[in-house]
């Protein structure tokens, strides 16, 4: 059974597999840097059970070690391979899809809450470890390849602001906040008068925190709240990084309330991951360990529960491979920051370390990319060139 997985999942590279009963096994082509791995009894049956969930569970488990190479080199293989390229399916595998896409969430405001405080309430000094400087947890934008991680954050808050097209003291609501740094950006170098609303207790009190230390407490208010009980109008809204936690579900009332909330002349810039291949179902190890709850969309859902909230669609930009290499950045941080080891155990490091590489891994191999889409409830809310844009950023 293991060598008819290992065919199916296989295809390039040099795997040397230890197993339980002393025997060794090889797969692949040869090719690239050879990379060995022993498994346990457990283990393989993690495997063999659901290989897209199993092979997580093995590696934070310790049932499987890498005797040669890392964790990344393993993933690369089954990467390259095709083992995580999106497939279409057959009609009866898309309505599964779909059921599962749907159970796992549909997220009300009490699992929305919950959601949130698994994965962000686990203390904000973690992510200090890993992220920017100014904790910026989505994907940057590397206009240069040389770019450093902090260097391509700001790019990525100028590129969005130019987009927002603010002008001094518009109100602008941040949906999904987290830890400021967006809110903060746009309050200090465009003059908008922010509102954030988070979820995350963590991330709220550090957002507060933070206003206060730059001076911006007058200009910048955060709030624990759900977006979905906001009762006023904004300018502009921007949502970086967190509609991948709204559900399936309740993307049309994701984009109603976007609408709702938006003032006659108002536009939003929504920034998400997607997937290339349309509709699908959440990986088995990212939705059991890390985003409960959360689902990438395709393209397509989008664009239709858009056009279901009677917005306009005025801007759609797509980035491809800049979240893989943020989440490269990411990825060696973790592993080489020296005090991580002292504040969490080692399940629950090979636990994150199996995340941020299966998250790059996913944006290398796996179809997926990163979404910029405007929207406004007017026709002309906005220049009807996209030379603004071009001019705000340079500025």
């Amino acid at each position: 059974m293991i060598e008819a997985l290992l065919k199916k999942m296989v295809k390039v590279g040099d795997l040397t597999i230890h197993l339980p009963n002393g025997s060794t096994t090889k797969a692949g082509d040869g090719s690239g840097p050879p990379v060995t791995m022993r498994v346990n009894a457990r283990g393989l049956r993690r495997l063999v059970a659901n290989p897209s969930l199993g092979l997580g569970e093995a590696y934070m488990e310790g049932d499987l070690k890498i005797e040669q190479g890392t964790l990344w080199d393993l993933l690369e293989i089954v990467g390259k391979s095709g083992g995580r390229t999106p497939k279409r399916g057959t009609p009866l595998t898309r309505a599964k899809k779909a059921v599962k896409r749907t159970v796992q969430s549909v997220n009300d405001r009490i699992a929305s809450r919950r959601n949130v405080a698994h994965h962000y309430d686990v203390g904000n000094e973690l992510y200090k470890r890993f992220l920017d400087t100014d904790m910026q947890y989505s994907c940057a934008y590397f206009a240069r390849p040389d770019m450093t991680l902090e260097e391509a954050q700001a790019a990525k808050k100028a590129h969005i602001g130019a987009k927002l097209n603010i002008t001094p003291g518009m109100k602008v609501l941040d949906i999904g906040s987290g830890w400021g740094g967006m809110s903060l950006t746009l309050a200090k170098d465009h003059g908008a008068k922010m509102t954030g609303v988070t979820l995350s207790t963590e991330q709220l009190a550090l957002a507060k925190e933070r206003a206060d230390k730059a001076g911006l407490s007058d200009q910048v208010e955060f709030r624990l709240t759900d977006y979905r009980d906001l009762d006023e109008t904004f300018d502009r809204i921007v949502s970086v990084g967190m509609l991948e936690h709204v559900g399936a579900p309740n993307f049309q009332t994701y984009f109603e309330t976007v609408k709702r909330l938006l003032a006659d002349d108002g536009s939003a810039v929504i920034h998400a991951i997607g997937r290339m291949s349309g509709p699908g179902a959440t990986n088995a190890f990212t939705a059991k360990y890390i985003f409960p709850g959360g689902y990438i969309p395709g393209l397509s859902e989008i664009v239709k529960a858009v056009e279901a909230a009677g917005l306009w669609i005025t801007d759609i930009e797509i980035l491809r491979l800049h979240y893989a290499e943020t989440c490269k950045h990411w990825r060696m941080r973790f592993l080489s920051d020296p005090d991580i080891p002292l504040m969490f155990d080692e399940r629950f490091r090979r636990m994150w370390e199996f995340y941020l590489c299966g998250a790059e891994l996913g944006f290398r191999y796996g179809g997926h990319m990163v979404f910029q889409i405007q929207v406004a409830k007017k026709v002309g809310a906005l220049p009807i060139t996209r030379d603004y844009m071009f001019e705000g950023e340079r500025r």
